[in-house]
C-alpha cells in the first residue's frame, strides 16, 4: 500500500485525497486552517458554482491559460463525472443559466460535507492546523542530457526537464517530518488569502527547482477614475455590450452580458472575463459601455427622437428612465450637457446626438484592478512544461504531484476553475497512488 500525503484541503486537495484513497493508498490530508474547504464556502456567493454543464469543446474555449495541458485531466474526470460524483455522494445538483451547476440546496457547505464524508468513508486521515513548511527530498544522480532523433536524422537534445530529486515526505512548521511515497501539492494560489491561499505551494515548488510564472489577480473587478461609480454602486446593467481598450486605444476585448457598478468601478461577468483574458493591459485603458447593442445607429436615433417628441412636457430626468436606469441616465444627461430639469421639448438636435452618443458609448477610465483579496483565481503558477499532463507528476521531482490553482492554468467565470481543480485533483490522486 502506497502512502500519499496531500498538502492543502481545498477543492483540488480533497479530490486528490479521495482519488488516491479509492486506489487503495493510505492517505493523509494536511490543512493549515481550522477546517477544510474555506474557499469553497465563499464561491458562487456561498452557493458554489461547482462546474459547468457545457460539452468539452465549449469548456476548452473557456480555459484561458494552457488549455492543451488540461486535456488528459478533463477527459479522465470531466464535468459529467463531477456531477455524477456528487450525486452519488448524496448531494443532488441543478443546472442554471449559462449551464452553471450548483447544489440543489444552494449551499456551498453541502459540497464540503459531501467531500468530508467521502474522505471519512475511505479512511483518509485529516490533520487540521497542520502547516507544511517544506518538502523532504533526496537528490538523484545527475543524468546526461537525453538525446532524441531530430529532423533529417540529426539528433537533438530533449527539451523536457530532467528530474533532479525525489520527494520523500514533508516537514511541518512545528518541526515534525512525515514520510510518504508520494506528495500532492494542492495549496491553491494567492486569491482570497484569508482562506489560506498565501502562495505556500509556489515557494515549496520553487525551492526544489520548479519555475513559477508571473502571478496576477484574475476574475477580479476593475477600478475607474470616475466618481459616478460610487453613486451608481449596486446598479446592474443586463444585455449590454462592453469594449475594453488599452492605454493606446487598441481594442483588447468585446463582450456581451451583465455588468455591475461598484463603489470603486465595475464588476460583473463581462468585467471578470475581461480580466481573465487581458488583465495586464486593462489598467490605463477604457471601458466603453453600449447600453443599446440590439439597436442599429438609425434605430437608436429614431427611438430617442420618438421618446423626446412623445414626452415634450416631461422633465429629462424623468424621461431618461425610460431608456436606462434613472441613476445612470442622470449621469448621461450631465455628460451630454443637458440639465435634468429641462423639458424634453427643449432639447436641441446637437444635445440629442450627444445623449445618443452616451447611450452607445458610456466611457469609463480604468486605472487599476482589485487585489487578491477579491480575485476569484490567480493567473500564473507553476510552469506546466515541468509537469506531466498525463499524470500531474512533476518532471523536476519524482514522487511530487501537483493539482489545482497552484498550476499555471486558469479559466473564465462560470464553474470552469473549480472543474479544473476537480479534474487535476482526481488525476493527481489516482496516479500518485499507483505503482507506475
Amino acid at each position: 500500500m502506497k502512502t500519499v500525503i496531500v498538502i492543502g484541503g481545498g477543492a483540488a486537495g480533497m479530490m486528490a485525497a479521495i482519488g488516491a484513497a479509492r486506489e487503495g493508498a493510505s492517505v493523509t490530508l494536511l490543512e493549515k486552517n481550522e477546517k477544510l474547504g474555506k474557499k469553497i464556502y465563499i464561491t458562487g456567493k456561498g452557493r458554489c458554482n461547482l462546474t459547468n454543464a457545457c460539452d468539452l469543446q465549449e469548456f476548452s474555449e473557456h480555459v484561458v491559460t494552457n488549455r492543451r495541458f488540461l486535456l488528459s485531466a478533463l477527459h479522465g474526470f470531466d464535468n459529467t463525472a463531477t456531477m455524477e460524483f456528487f450525486e452519488k455522494l448524496g448531494m443532488p445538483v441543478k443546472t442554471e443559466r449559462g449551464k452553471r451547476v450548483f447544489p440543489v440546496s444552494d449551499k456551498a457547505s453541502d459540497v464540503i460535507r459531501a467531500l468530508e464524508r467521502e474522505c471519512r468513508r475511505l479512511g483518509v486521515t485529516v490533520r487540521l492546523h497542520a502547516e507544511v513548511k517544506g518538502l523532504r527530498t533526496e537528490a538523484l544522480p545527475a543524468a546526461a542530457d537525453a538525446e532524441e532523433p531530430g529532423a533529417g536524422g540529426r539528433s537533438k537534445k530533449s527539451k523536457k526537464p530532467q528530474a533532479t530529486c525525489v520527494v520523500t515526505g514533508v516537514r511541518l512548521s512545528d518541526g515534525t517530518e512525515l514520510a510518504a511515497d508520494a506528495v500532492i501539492l494542492a495549496t491553491g494560489g494567492l486569491s482570497y488569502p484569508t482562506t489560506g491561499s498565501t502562495g505556500d505551494g509556489y515557494r515549496m515548488a520553487g525551492k526544489i527547482g520548479h519555475g513559477v510564472t508571473r502571478l496576477v489577480p484574475s476574475l477580479v473587478s476593475l477600478t475607474a477614475k470616475e466618481s459616478c461609480c460610487a453613486e451608481l454602486a449596486g446598479l446592474t446593467l443586463k444585455n449590454v455590450s462592453v469594449k475594453f481598450y488599452d492605454k493606446t486605444g487598441k481594442l483588447l476585448r468585446e463582450d456581451f452580458g451583465e455588468l455591475l457598478f461598484t463603489h470603486r468601478g465595475i464588476s460583473g461577468p463581462v468585467v471578470l472575463t475581461a480580466t481573465a483574458f487581458c488583465a495586464d493591459a486593462l489598467a490605463g485603458g477604457t471601458a466603453v459601455i453600449d447600453t443599446k447593442p440590439a439597436l442599429s445607429e438609425e434605430q437608436l436615433q429614431a427611438r430617442l427622437l420618438r421618446e423626446l417628441e412623445g414626452g415634450k412636457s416631461k422633465q429629462m430626468k424623468n424621461l431618461i428612465g425610460v431608456l436606462v436606469p434613472a441613476a445612470l441616465g442622470e449621469e448621461m444627461l450631465t455628460r451630454s450637457g443637458i440639465d435634468g430639469s429641462r423639458t424634453a421639448g427643449s432639447v436641441t438636435r446637437e444635445e440629442r446626438l450627444r445623449l445618443a452618443g452616451e447611450l452607445r458609448h458610456f466611457t469609463l477610465a480604468i486605472d487599476g484592478m482589485g487585489g487578491y483579496n477579491e480575485a476569484v483565481v490567480t493567473k500564473g503558477g507553476i510552469e506546466v512544461s515541468e509537469v506531466n499532463p498525463s499524470t500531474m507528476e512533476s518532471r523536476i521531482a519524482k514522487g511530487l504531484f501537483l493539482a489545482g490553482e497552484v498550476l499555471d492554468v486558469d479559466a473564465t467565470t462560470g464553474g470552469f476553475n473549480l472543474q479544473i481543480a476537480w479534474s487535476t485533483g482526481m488525476l493527481a490522486g489516482r496516479k500518485a497512488a499507483r505503482d507506475e
